[in-house]
């Protein structure tokens, strides 16, 4: 039988579900539309089903509200605000844009959240910032995206490497498949996934976590009915490290998530 969540167990988890689905929404969004050409805004609701590797802990599925919003100069989606810095044009067919990202990261747990974290201290998310820089050619478009935990939780840091390529079908459906690499360093992956001494217990040793590297794996659809509405649909999976995994917190190798919703462009 499931234990009671508390409100801020699910309060977390809930945001911790919506920002994973924003961002993948809206990336489709901004994928498909042009250089933007004023300001753009972006309503509509959505559903997320996503499982954590924790030990016990349940799948989260919920209904969601999206919103975007860009302009010449900065884009947001969910947690995530990007500043746009001047961008590169290396031939005709070949450009670098960059910019300064920041995002509030809703990672983390309550003791409660599951029975294999019972008197475990709370893990919080917090603020993270740093830098993007994006390689846009006729192969795949190439992204790479460091940041840090400015905000003191973690005290982590991270570096993502990704590939993708997007296809269109006719006038209204767009197929985006993706790969990436995510490292994640001992300090983060240690906040999350490891066991201080004074939290070991005879099912849950002490465990001091090292950095690793997160593969993911996804494809993302999109639907454009017209230039207002769209649907979407994300499908992830990302293979955790063997420093995540031999966390004695974990009993998954992988986790996932399925994303759809319905977005309207102003």
């Amino acid at each position: 039988m499931p234990l009671p969540t508390s409100k801020n167990s699910i309060a977390t988890r809930l945001t911790t579900a919506t920002s994973v689905f924003v961002l993948g929404l809206c990336a489709s969004m901004a994928a498909s539309a042009d250089e933007p050409e004023g300001s753009q805004w972006g309503l509509g609701v959505g559903a997320v089903s996503s499982q954590q590797p924790y030990k016990g802990i349940d799948r989260d599925s919920e209904a969601l509200p999206l919103i975007y919003f860009e302009n010449e100069y900065v884009r947001v989606f969910g947690p995530t605000a990007e500043i746009k810095l001047p961008g590169l044009d290396l031939s005709e067919t070949q450009q670098l844009e960059f910019s300064i990202v920041g995002e509030y990261d809703f990672s983390g747990y309550d003791d409660d959240d599951a029975r294999i974290l019972d008197g475990m201290s709370d893990r919080d998310g917090g603020f993270w910032a740093g830098a993007k820089v994006k390689w846009l050619n006729e192969v795949a478009d190439v992204s790479a995206e460091w940041l840090a935990d400015v905000s003191g939780n973690s005290k982590g840091q991270r570096f993502a490497l990704g590939l993708e390529r997007s296809w269109t079908f006719g006038e209204h459906i767009m197929l985006t498949p993706r790969l990436a690499a995510l490292w994640q360093d001992d300090k983060y992956v240690d906040y999350y996934f490891g066991v201080r001494e004074s939290e070991a217990r005879a099912d849950r040793a002490a465990y001091d976590a090292k950095s690793g590297i997160n593969t993911e794996f996804g494809v993302r659809g999109n639907y454009m009915f017209d230039d207002h509405h769209s649907v979407f649909l994300d499908l992830k999976a990302t293979r955790l490290s063997d420093e995540i995994k031999d966390s004695p917190l974990v009993d998954r190798s992988t986790e996932n998530s399925v994303l759809f919703g319905y977005l309207y462009r102003f």
